[in-house]
């Protein structure tokens, strides 16, 4: 070093000289060349497959696919499970699938839940889409469903899926913040690309902080394809729908939930299965005629669309179960790798420029994750069919081939293996006509972002759009830099012009006037009279969009906490626990510390939580047990405080709340005394029927259309 000068660093002026300024700038691959066309992958015409030699795509794919070792780029933070798809309707009419075609058949599975934009070590909790990716161990071979819990998505084309996830992603100057959207990058992004709206809408509701796995819906988000036997073709839209309803938790609660149990879904899931409550799904599909494919009046080909179920119902085909839990979580639940281009006879790919994008990524990003070509030997990962073909070598190869012959044709071998016709199960892509220009382009059947942005939140229920107008109240108020709010709210007139004023009044913008994309609209016209003139015989409003509309008829699994504290009446705490647990739920006790509890006879209640050491946001409903002297304990003991805290979170959270015979002194501490309604949640044993209204307040999940009252805002 004895050309350094004195006092620099050579690191830092080597790092100095290597950083580049994109500012002013045009954009170019890393060879240099500029790129004309930024946002559509090169396709044989505006609506047909993306082509091979699309180089500029294949580039950023690969390098964006190995941007980060040796966790998944996206979807890092996932738990999994072993379980089985059941067939309950014969599906042959449609696909020749043979997974499909036997009623009762039963074919394993391996399910992965994942957030997107997190790291490994972030929370559970965050806003953010939820991965749902099923294998299915088939014996014609490993068919992936990789599935999300939010039916569209955020762009149309895979070209832009490397800048849609850099843009959620830590900002690459300070790597802040973690699993997070609420960022001036994710959301410059979004206020610039209008196909986002509708994703966004869904990404801001409840559906982005779900109470479980087990409580959420799973959506192939693509249009994929099904052919039977005779060659007949129909589009196919993939549904789960989970038998314990969708459900979610508050926005606040999520936050601090982050902060007690950041493995909040990973411990709900594996305690589940563990204590025999499965998950379970009903899997249904929404069936198109391919004759029928431009009956819409938007493009089954676009992400960014779902299919209202009033117009195509969900014929639901089967169910799928979780039973079993990993032995081991890298060996398994990381390890697994997903593709959507693992396919069986019968089920084919559509044209969507997102899903041609990610038959691409797959294959590379597993190359780049699991190191080796041959990860489909891991045993996570391995058919139940046995493999057979020419591939040999590779780093951490395990099965042993015999013989001299590894190329195909070959007469050494006897031909063998040799190629399946498809009368013997050989896949066969669909043969479809393809005629157009080589072209960077999207199909004008692409251009309207706003109606099923409206259709989503003119469905929700009034709960639920006031909490989808907090969520971007909360993320845009994080946004440092005044124009990108503005545009955004811009982005919002077109869904809803009161939506839009209501979060701009709260963040400090105005709702100035924009174009939309393609026509002449500005953003300030009245978006109840466009939605109007958009409607005349079009859908505007879905039940199924709605969770006001779910499931609310079990309570089993939810966790109950019994907070009490010695002197406890035993014979009536006895008869709700084991009422309760018939019913499926699980009753866990609370108290001032973990010592055991002694009842008013003598029995005793082992502690499963003190009330230092958990949170009412873990639990779904609350039973201050009876007893006027475990009463007393509670408010007279050094935990007043965190006794009445409980409570009240309990309460604002909008959850039942059942106070059993001497509640009265410690009611009079707590904000339900302040209530002026009738809050069919809230339950003393003065009531009648108290087990029965305490069962089915827990079972309806939250009294959402009384959060505005237990928050004092009415």
């Amino acid at each position: 070093m004895e050309n350094e000068k004195p006092g620099s660093n050579a690191k830092l002026d080597q790092l100095q000289n290597d950083t580049i300024d994109n500012s002013n700038e045009k954009l170019t691959t890393n060879q240099g060349l500029k790129i004309n066309n930024n946002q559509d992958s090169l396709k044989a015409g505006d609506r047909a497959p993306t082509l091979l030699e699309d180089f500029i795509l294949r580039e950023k794919i690969t390098h964006f696919d190995h941007e980060r070792i040796p966790e998944r780029i996206v979807h890092a933070r996932g738990s999994g499970a072993h379980g089985v798809f059941k067939l309950t309707k014969n599906f042959e009419k449609y696909t020749k699938a043979k997974f499909l075609n036997d009623i009762g058949k039963e074919t394993p599975v391996f399910v992965r839940f994942s957030t997107v934009a997190g790291s490994r070590g972030s929370t559970d909790l965050a806003r953010d889409v939820r991965g749902f990716a099923i294998k299915f161990y088939t014996e014609e071979g490993n068919y992936d469903l990789v599935a999300n819990n939010i039916p569209v998505f955020f762009i149309q084309d895979a070209m832009k899926f490397p800048d849609l996830v850099h843009a959620v992603k830590p900002e690459p100057d300070h790597e802040i913040p973690q699993a997070s959207s609420a960022h001036n990058t994710f959301w410059d992004f979004i206020s610039l690309m209008p196909e986002s709206t509708h994703m966004i809408m869904w990404l801001m509701s409840d559906r982005a902080i779900p109470r479980s796995y087990r409580m959420m819906e799973g959506f192939g988000v693509h249009s994929f394809k099904f052919i039977n036997s005779d060659g007949a073709v129909h589009f196919v839209k993939f549904h789960f729908k989970p038998k314990l309803g969708v459900h979610s938790v508050a926005w606040p609660e999520a936050q601090k939930i982050s902060g007690n149990d950041p493995d909040f879904h990973r411990r709900d899931l594996w305690e589940a299965i563990d204590n025999g409550a499965f998950p379970e799904w009903d899997f249904g599909v929404q069936i198109i005629p391919e004759e029928n494919e431009h009956d819409f009046d938007f493009d089954l080909l676009d992400p960014t669309k779902l299919i209202p179920e009033e117009l195509v119902p969900v014929e639901i085909i089967g169910t799928l179960t979780l039973n079993k839990n990993p032995d081991n979580f890298f060996a398994e639940t990381e390890q697994i790798a997903f593709h959507p281009g693992h396919l069986v006879p019968g089920i084919d790919f559509s044209n969507d420029p997102l899903l041609q994008g990610r038959l691409f990524s797959y294959t590379d990003t597993q190359l780049s994750r699991l190191g080796s070509p041959n990860f489909h030997e891991i045993p996570i990962n391995r058919s139940i069919t046995t493999v057979h073909n020419n591939q040999r070598d590779g780093h951490m190869r395990q099965q042993i081939t015999k013989g001299k012959v590894n190329y195909e044709p070959n007469s050494i071998g006897g031909g063998c293996p040799y190629q399946a016709m498809m009368k013997e199960g050989g896949f066969a892509s669909q043969e479809e006509g393809i005629s157009g220009h080589k072209i960077r382009a999207r199909s004008e059947s692409f251009v309207e972002h706003y109606s099923q942005a409206k259709l989503f939140y003119n469905s929700q229920s009034e709960p639920e759009k006031t909490h989808l107008q907090n969520a971007l109240i909360f993320e845009l108020s994080k946004v440092t830099i005044p124009e990108i709010r503005e545009r955004m709210v811009g982005q919002l007139a077109f869904v809803d012009k009161n939506l839009a004023q209501s979060v701009a009044d709260k963040i400090g913008v105005e709702v100035k006037t924009l174009l939309q994309p393609n026509q002449s609209i500005p953003a300030d016209t009245d978006s109840s009279a466009l939605q109007s003139e958009e409607s005349e015989g079009k859908i505007t409003s879905s039940e199924a969009l709605s969770m006001k509309n779910t499931v609310k008829d079990t309570i089993e699994s939810r966790v109950i906490g019994f907070m009490m504290t010695g002197g406890v009446n035993a014979s009536a705490t006895d008869e709700l626990k084991k009422e309760l647990e018939n019913k499926g739920a699980v009753v866990q006790i609370i108290s001032e510390n973990t010592s055991p509890v002694i009842a008013s006879d003598g029995q005793q209640f082992i502690p499963d939580h003190s009330l230092s050491t958990t949170s009412s946001v873990c639990f779904d409903a609350l039973y201050v047990c009876p007893g006027d002297e475990s009463v007393n304990g509670l408010i007279k003991s050094g935990n007043l405080n965190m006794t009445v805290d409980f409570i009240n979170e309990t309460y604002r959270h909008c959850k039942a709340i059942y106070f059993g015979d001497g509640s009265e002194p410690i009611i009079s501490l707590s904000d339900i005394a302040k209530k002026k309604h009738t809050d069919p949640a809230i339950i003393t044993y003065k009531d009648s029927d108290t087990h029965q209204r305490f069962i089915a307040a827990i079972a309806n999940h939250r009294a959402w259309e009384f959060e505005k009252e237990r928050n004092g805002l009415v």
